[in-house]
């Protein structure tokens, strides 16, 4: 699971905008801030190419209670800075089966995506857009970080340094986390580098208390059909009376290698598949030329489950890098976080349709 913003870089990058000291920056990501955030404090309107520093600034000071306005909607805070707002957001999204992905208190097109579909379940105009209709129907009291004692069965996964060549995957057993903070940002849905800023003193040890994102229970029921929506980036399910039942971000193709089009099935739902590497029929990786089967694990190619599809060689499948998801493209299948598409994998089963858009 590789690392998009580290934790050093995310304190520096506020401390030299903001002009703050390390313990402040770090004080805007607290439990008690992620919890109080207003909904309404998140702009309207995502632009990811804004950098307004007065906005930037009078957001996070909105959000941490020492300004008494929120930003101009039409002046979006910087979308490389964690926003508590956005975090609750991105929690209260993936509890009610509008997946934005990672949670890291980022806005962007995974979030609004997540949005609209939120929007579609509730029956409200999809737009992607916050609003006093999207506010009212996913707004919550209850908590959406909590606490959690780190126990055996957490670290029990952690394997240390995961190689990249695939000749070196090969030879190992289990293809686990590298570090505990990984296994644990995974288990609870969250960016690597925001629960260690969440959690700044911690080690993750066996017998640990630490926060985490407060998720609900995962989507239960029978998808009869799912789409693939590749200009939206997001795969869609839905229940045999046409509503949705659950939406998430997605990697879809890429240039070099474009996923099929048209309508399939699924094949077959397998858990912790092992995954055969074939320079000829899939891509070369390195110099690896002659066929490898990689073991299973979090950090294998295609993640903790393979959703078998009629198109031969084609699946969905998990990552090993879930902040990417939408951000670069796969070898020609659907890539979903290993969280989404274990969840997809119990709502789904052989037969079911799957339709590219």
């Amino acid at each position: 699971m590789r690392r998009a913003f580290g934790r050093p870089a995310l304190v520096f990058s506020l401390c030299t905008i903001l002009g703050l000291s390390p313990t402040t920056a770090a004080s805007i990501l607290t439990p008690e801030a992620i919890n109080a955030a207003p909904l309404d404090a998140i702009p309207s309107r995502y632009d990811p190419a804004a950098s307004s520093l007065d906005a930037l600034i009078t957001n996070i000071n909105f959000q941490v209670g020492t300004a008494t306005e929120a930003p101009a909607l039409t002046q979006p805070a910087r979308s490389d800075v964690p926003s508590p707002s956005v975090a609750r957001l991105q929690i209260l999204l993936d509890r009610a089966g509008a997946s934005p992905g990672v949670i890291d208190g980022l806005d962007g097109d995974n979030v609004r995506s997540a949005i609209a579909a939120f929007q579609a379940m509730r029956g409200l105009p999809s737009d992607g857009k916050i609003g006093p209709g999207v506010i009212g129907e996913i707004n919550s009291s209850d908590q959406v970080i909590g606490s959690h004692v780190i126990t055996a069965d957490d670290l029990s996964s952690v394997v240390g340094l995961i190689p990249k060549d695939y000749a070196k995957m090969a030879e190992m057993k289990y293809l686990g986390f590298a570090r505990a903070s990984e296994a644990l940002a995974e288990r609870f849905h969250m960016d690597e580098d925001f629960l260690q800023a969440l959690n700044p003193t911690a080690v993750f040890a066996e017998g640990e208390t630490i926060f985490v994102a407060d998720l609900g229970e995962n989507r239960r029921g029978k998808a009869v059909r799912l789409e693939v929506d590749k200009a939206e980036g997001q795969l869609r399910a839905y229940a045999e009376d046409g509503s949705l039942l659950a939406a998430y971000p997605a990697t879809i193709g890429s240039a070099d290698n474009p996923s099929p089009s048209g309508t399939h099935t699924v094949l077959a739902v397998v858990k912790n598949p092992t995954y055969t590497y074939n320079p000829k029929i899939n891509f070369k990786q390195g110099d690896n030329d002659k066929v490898l089967t990689l073991p299973p694990g979090p950090n294998g190619p295609v993640g903790t489950m393979w959703i078998d599809l009629s198109e031969p060689s084609f699946g969905i499948h998990g990552t090993p890098e879930p902040a990417r998801i939408d951000k670069t493209g796969s070898h020609g299948c659907v890539r979903l976080t290993n969280w989404d598409v274990r969840e997809l994998g119990a709502l789904v089963a052989k037969g079911v349709t799957v339709k590219f858009l």
